[in-house]
C-alpha cells in the first residue's frame, strides 16, 4: 500500500515536470521566433500593432458617440412625450372632458332671472378669462345653452329655479373685477331685472365636474 502511494506521487511529480518543460519550450520557441525577425520586420510588426490599436480606439470612440446620441434622442423623445401628455391634459380640461379644480369665483343668483341674463354672466366670465364654468352640476361646454323666460330659466333643458349658483375657475380678482365693474353685466342686470340679486365671492378652490355630453361631432369629420 505504501509502495503504491509512492508510485502515484512519483507519477504526479513527473507529470508536473513534463508540463513545466513544455511551457518552457513553447516560450523559448516564441522568443526564438521574434529573435529571428529582422529589425525591419519588427518595425513593421510594431507599426501594424499600433495601427490596429488606433483602429480599435476609433471604433470605441465611434460607439461611444452613437451611445451618447441614442441617449440624447431617448431623452428628447421622453421629453416630447411628456409635453404631449401635458398638452392633452390641458385640452381635455379646457374642453370639459375631465373634472377640474382651482381658484375662481362663485356667483350666487336669486330671483326670477331669465336665460339671457344667465348667458350674459357666462359670456362675461369667458371674456374675463375663465378657464372652466359650471352651473350647478352642469359643466358649460359647446352646445350647452341657457334658455327660458324670467323665473323659468333652464340649462340643458333642466330648470334652474330662482336660487342657484354659477361657478368659474380663473383669476379670482380678474373675474370679480370684470363682473362687478361700474356699468358691467351685474349693473345692467340690476337695471333690467331689479328683482334679481347677484353676489360674487372669490374663492381659493372650486371643483367642477366633467361634462356628460358627447362632444364627438355626429356629422363633421376631420379633414386631413
Amino acid at each position: 500500500m505504501h509502495r503504491t502511494r509512492s508510485q502515484l506521487a512519483m507519477a504526479a511529480v513527473a507529470v508536473a515536470l513534463g508540463l513545466l518543460v513544455v511551457v518552457q519550450l513553447r516560450a523559448q520557441a516564441g522568443n526564438a521566433g521574434l529573435a529571428q525577425l529582422s529589425t525591419q520586420d519588427l518595425t513593421v510588426l510594431v507599426a501594424n500593432l499600433n495601427a490596429r490599436n488606433d483602429q480599435l480606439r476609433r471604433e470605441v470612440s465611434s460607439l461611444e458617440d452613437e451611445l451618447a446620441t441614442l441617449n440624447q434622442n431617448r431623452a428628447r423623445g421622453e421629453e416630447s412625450l411628456d409635453e404631449l401628455r401635458a398638452d392633452l391634459r390641458r385640452v381635455r380640461a379646457y374642453a370639459g372632458l375631465d373634472p377640474v379644480g382651482g381658484p375662481g369665483v362663485t356667483i350666487f343668483i336669486s330671483g326670477p332671472i331669465d336665460g339671457s341674463g344667465v348667458e350674459e354672466l357666462i359670456n362675461e366670465l369667458r371674456n374675463a378669462g375663465a378657464e372652466a364654468i359650471g352651473v350647478g352640476d352642469v359643466r358649460i361646454v359647446t352646445g350647452v345653452v341657457v334658455t327660458g323666460a324670467r323665473g323659468a330659466a333652464a340649462i340643458a333643458e333642466a330648470p334652474l329655479g330662482e336660487v342657484f349658483e354659477l361657478s368659474a375657475i380663473g383669476a379670482p380678482d380678474k373675474l370679480t373685477g370684470s363682473l362687478t365693474r361700474s356699468g358691467g353685466v351685474i349693473a345692467q342686470l340690476a337695471a333690467t331685472q331689479p328683482d334679481v340679486s347677484v353676489t360674487v365671492t372669490p374663492v381659493d378652490r372650486i371643483e367642477l365636474p366633467a361634462t356628460t355630453r358627447t362632444l364627438v361631432p355626429a356629422h363633421g369629420h376631420p379633414r386631413l
